[in-house]
């Protein structure tokens, strides 16, 4: 099997955009067989420092998903009623705009690469509960405003981040995943169209404050019949550099003491293949892995063992 991978969390320009640096990443991908494209972040342009470096450095096989959450983290920084389920009408006007945007974007890239091949856009449910009032009402009419856009058949799914929990300060506070279920199948029901959810391993873990999170998530996708994509990125509880229930994409723990790692991480090589079984994962249209590295200044080799470990973690479910 082939995966995404979410370079842009993984990339060498922690200290600014170096082209050359970034080419020779890319470079590394492309001659990496187990990568199957990229999960490519949106934040209002195809590409965040160069549309043509980007369009000129990518490899003609790839395949992409769109994940919207850097544009979005953003976004709400500078207005925090900014979201597709606010029930700020302004504020998710707003949302819209940076959606038209979005498929702008899908429909350049599809348009250089003389296909499709945008598979699918990850969108996420801000606002932030703890600083602007959500709802299932507002995303369902927001989604059902997205179902009649021309995607050029790019999947709309819902990327599930951790939602308000009493007694915990959240990384996202968007809408509980059932809010999503709900709102996912009535739009699907309605407009007989396939939107989906995909479920983020550290994401969903950060919510629960336990390794069994995702796992307890992507049986509730599944059971609904909306799951449509499985990424791994790790957390933990434990102080190290990528923090406490952060949402810094921690690798996967190490599996020996050789072997490459990240410290205190609760996403286990046994927690992922349990994960990926009960996520059926060969029928998934999107999974990968996003991984950020730490420290920041660590080179693009160490950068790449990670994720050289991260996938061939997978590759040992799927060749088994």
């Amino acid at each position: 099997m082939k995966y995404y991978v979410g370079a842009y969390a993984s990339s060498p320009c922690s200290h600014g955009w170096n082209a050359a640096l970034e080419s020779e990443f890319y470079i590394a991908l492309k001659n990496d067989k187990r990568v199957k494209g990229l999960e490519h972040p949106f934040l209002g342009q195809l590409h965040a420092e160069d549309d043509d470096w980007f369009l000129a450095n990518i490899d003609p096989a790839w395949q992409y998903v769109f994940t919207c959450i850097p544009g979005i983290m953003t976004a709400l920084g500078q207005n925090p009623t900014f979201g597709l389920a606010s029930q700020d009408e302004s504020g998710r006007e707003q949302a819209l705009a940076f959606m038209q945007k979005a498929r702008e974007a899908v429909i350049q890239l599809n348009t250089y690469c003389g296909k499709p091949v945008v598979k699918a856009i990850q969108i996420q449910t801000a606002p932030n509960q703890t600083q602007a009032g959500a709802s299932v009402a507002a995303l369902k009419r927001s989604l059902t405003t997205l179902q009649s856009w021309d995607w050029q058949g790019t999947q709309i799914i819902i990327e599930h981040c951790d939602t308000l929990v009493e007694g915990q300060v959240p990384a996202k506070g968007f809408l509980t995943l059932a809010q999503e279920i709900e709102a996912v199948t009535e739009v699907n029901t309605a407009l007989q169209c396939n939107m989906g959810i995909t479920i983020n391993w550290g994401r969903s873990v950060i919510e629960a404050r336990h390794p069994d999170g995702a796992l307890a998530h992507i049986e509730q996708a599944r059971k609904a019949g909306v799951l449509s994509g499985l990424m791994f990125s790790g957390a933990s509880g434990a102080d190290t550099q990528y923090g406490s229930w952060k949402d810094t994409h921690q690798p996967n723990a190490k599996q020996s003491v050789s072997s490459v790692g990240a410290e205190g991480s609760l996403m286990t090589a046994a927690r992922m293949h349990q994960c990926l079984h009960a996520a059926d994962y060969q029928h998934l249209p999107v999974m990968g892995i996003k991984l950020g590295i730490r420290p920041k200044e660590a080179s693009l080799d160490e950068r790449l063992a990670y994720i050289d470990e991260a996938l061939n973690i997978l590759a040992s479910v799927a060749d088994a």
